[in-house]
């Protein structure tokens, strides 16, 4: 250590997310209040503090108790004064510097303060739709390195005002050291056409929705369509230009009592709208609520957010309605970020484009979470969450790059003690989607400054996310079994070290035996897993059609599903039946009885649709998932006395869940649809509970953790955590990571840099 001269000198190296949050602003002010001097400044993506004083131990242990409400401090670190640094008196911000990788700070819905401002005639930025302030503002879709300064963002072409760059520079200034700062003199400004801009662009946007057109507005992270939402037509039109024939839409409300009115908001749900993520939040939605029918036809769930940008805020004063602010993109296609690309995409299907002149260098999509019983779980993990860090319960060794799976996709970066998880980009059968993956995958390596040594990706050989794996060479490439992923995301977003049993339920992944799996049992670690349960399975006629078609699948268990007994009675089908074209039966039955395209598989998911077909209310998928969606909607309300029939057996070692007894009660039962559904429900929570409690015993563990976009479903996750709550074991489900397989990349993560700590 250098000779202090008998002065407290010492640099502190703070780790986390610690840039972009305000981080330096309150370092600097903690300073002042406690008489230290010396120098804060980024380098790389940590925060590096040279400080002298004598309340230095103050100092550290308010750095991490008063960090900024956004700042998320995951370790501080204190070394000796460097030999030969010379500080000037005071206290200073200095100049950021190079270093190894950190967190990119997440995008952060406007705050109340910069909200007052916006609407204040006083203010400088009175109406200016990209004001912000170090606790709010653009962030992970402005950046494209670390360490995260203004030349480092897409503002480096808005040199600032004098004004700005005076505020900037104030300690006092809430804007100090605010990187995005802009205001009308020298920042970004909205465009209508070459030749409308400014006040005049919104104005004309507006005038477009209130006379029942649909605008692209372009939003944080990418494009959005707006149009008003109580109107029936108008909806109608979105649906069809886009096109989403049946997809849920997003409501964008006017504010959090506009959100009551539309939808049922307790205080958990109110603190989510209202915080700095300002996540999409999916509750029941309100009766008489003023809202076209269509906006998520079948549900009884809607999904409602607030502002999360001052044009956002603008254009609901102007407009004053609740709108429809969905992503801009044609349907399988990425959210569109380019702007040439969102005249060239998306102006044949709007009747004008809002834009404005700030690039976007990421795309983020709205982030999504479910509220359900006072439990959140995430469902689409994107702006105003990532990719932010999450923890890796093993090291990684060397970097790895997590590719993900199929549908919702994600990847992950993993190095040192995190993975990095990136946002959701959508389905990869899409060309253009794939290309935004390539592109999302690309940004995790540049901003983190790291060249991934290793992938890890999905046993499925079709997915091209697999595919993709072949940038490394094959001894670099750790193959990760899809269900294993899911169950092991849980688990290392939970912090669980050891052993664990794992229940999955999904559509379809391949299994480790070259089947198709769903419905899955497992006694897992992350380093490798045994299959003890599964569901019965059951032939999907014409594979992937029978996904698309429910009313399929559902002969594929009526003819074809797997027996320890008598066959399902076919002729109690007779709903279903009748409204399906006799050819299609008779082909559909043919090809089960000779096993022609008809791969089985033990599939949750493939049950949930089934079942759906059989009680009237989904024949055909418009979206994934569409058929289980409006099951557990037909459930909701009920309160079922008892579950339907069902069996577990033993086969070639396995426990088995025979869902022929639950269907042969569906197709006996004489009452409601809603309420055989919501005994289905019952009947899958007390199945699942069985299982794991069979495992739980096997494995000597009460830690069970699940996963699968089954898990989606409210109502049947919120009754297996209760049922495994009660019966002794700790349950353990997503709540920062999607259960679906917008979660798989994080598992995958987690499990190889388990299996190279142990190379």
């Amino acid at each position: 250590m250098a000779d202090t001269g008998g002065v407290d000198r010492r640099r502190i190296v703070v780790r986390g997310t610690v840039q972009g949050v305000g981080f330096r602003p309150f370092v600097h002010r903690l300073a002042g209040e406690l008489g230290i001097g010396g120098e804060v400044r980024n380098a790389g993506g940590h925060v590096v503090i040279d400080a002298e004083g004598d309340r230095l131990d103050d100092f550290l242990a308010r750095l991490v108790l008063r960090a900024p409400p956004q700042a998320k401090v995951t370790g501080v670190d204190v070394f000796g004064w460097p030999g030969g640094l010379v500080l000037a008196p005071g206290f200073r911000v200095g100049a950021s510097t190079g270093g190894r990788t950190g967190d990119v700070p997440p995008d952060l819905a406007t705050c109340a303060e910069c909200v007052r401002e916006l609407f204040d005639p006083a203010d400088r930025r009175h109406r200016y739709p990209f004001l912000n302030c170090t606790d709010c503002g653009p962030r992970a879709s402005i950046v494209d390195r670390l360490p995260y300064d203004r030349p480092s963002t897409a503002m480096r072409a808005f040199p600032l005002c004098p004004d700005c760059a005076a505020e900037y520079r104030d300690p006092a200034n809430r804007r100090f050291h605010a990187e995005p700062i802009a205001c009308p003199m020298c920042g970004p400004r909205l465009t209508w056409s070459p030749s409308v801009h400014g006040e005049a662009a919104l104005a004309a946007a507006c005038a477009v929705v209130a006379d029942g057109g649909i605008v692209a507005v372009k939003g944080l992270g990418g494009y959005q369509l707006v149009c008003d939402a109580a109107r029936e037509d108008v909806v109608q039109r979105l649906r069809l230009q886009k096109p989403r024939p049946s997809k849920p839409l997003a409501v964008l409300a006017t504010d959090l009592d506009g959100a009551r009115q539309l939808a049922l908001v307790d205080e958990p749900a109110a603190s989510l709208l209202t915080s700095a993520a300002a996540p999409i939040v999916l509750l029941p939605r309100r009766p008489g609520a003023p809202l076209a029918e269509s906006i998520a036809p079948g549900l009884t769930d809607l999904g409602v957010f607030l502002a999360t940008t001052p044009l956002h805020h603008l254009l609901l004063a102007e407009l004053a309605r609740p709108l429809v602010v969905t992503s801009g993109n044609r349907a399988g296609g990425p959210i569109v970020i380019d702007d040439a690309d969102a005249h060239a995409t998306l102006g044949p299907i709007v009747d004008g484009v809002l834009g404005h002149d700030r690039p976007i260098w990421s795309r983020f999509d709205d982030s999504v979470v479910r509220m359900s019983r006072g439990r959140t779980t995430m469902v689409r993990r994107a702006r105003g969450y990532a990719p932010g860090p999450l923890p890796l319960p093993h090291r990684a060794p060397e970097p790895v790059l997590a590719l993900g799976a199929q549908l919702k996709h994600t990847c992950a970066l993993a190095h040192d003690d995190v993975a990095h998880l990136g946002p959701h980009t959508g389905d990869l059968s899409d060309a253009r989607t794939l290309a935004a993956f390539e592109r999302t995958a690309d940004d995790l390596r540049r901003l983190h400054n790291t060249d991934p040594a290793w992938c890890a990706h999905d046993l499925h050989p079709g997915y091209l996310s697999t595919q993709y794996a072949r940038h490394w060479p094959a001894g670099r490439r750790i193959a990760v079994q899809h269900h294993h992923a899911h169950v092991a995301a849980t688990a290392a977003e939970h912090g669980v070290p050891g052993p664990f049993v794992g229940v999955a339920l999904d559509g379809l992944g391949l299994g480790a035996d070259g089947t198709l799996w769903g419905g899955e049992i497992l006694l897992a670690d992350y380093r490798g897993f045994r299959r003890f349960g599964r569901f019965g399975t059951a032939p999907l006629p014409g594979g992937e059609a029978a996904v698309r078609r429910p009313a399929r699948m559902a002969l594929g268990y009526l003819y074809g599903a797997e027996t320890f007994g008598a066959p399902l009675p076919g002729e109690l089908a007779g709903g279903l039946l009748s409204r399906m074209d006799e050819r299609e039966v008779a082909l559909v039955r043919t090809m089960i009885e000779r096993n022609v395209n008809c791969p089985a598989a033990s599939s949750a998911g493939r049950l949930f649709d089934a079942v759906s077909a059989l009680l009237g209310l989904c024949d055909d998928n418009g979206y994934e998932g569409e058929a289980a969606a409006r099951l557990e909607a037909a459930a909701s309300g009920h309160e079922p006395d008892q579950a339907l029939d069902w069996a577990l057996r033993h086969r070639d070692g396995l426990w088995v869940y025979d869902p022929v007894p639950t269907l042969r009660d569906v197709l006996a039962s004489t009452s409601s649809p809603g309420e055989t559904a919501a005994r289905f429900h019952r009947t899958v929570a007390e199945v699942v509970v069985a299982l794991a409690a069979k495992a739980a015993a096997a494995l000597g563990t009460d830690v069970v953790c699940l996963g699968g976009g089954v898990f989606q479903n409210a109502l049947l996750t919120a009754e297996v955590l209760d049922g495994l709550a009660e019966a002794g074991l700790r349950p353990l489900a997503g709540e920062r990571v999607p259960m679906n397989d917008g979660g798989i990349s994080y598992g995958q993560a987690a499990i190889a840099c388990a299996r190279m700590s142990g190379r």
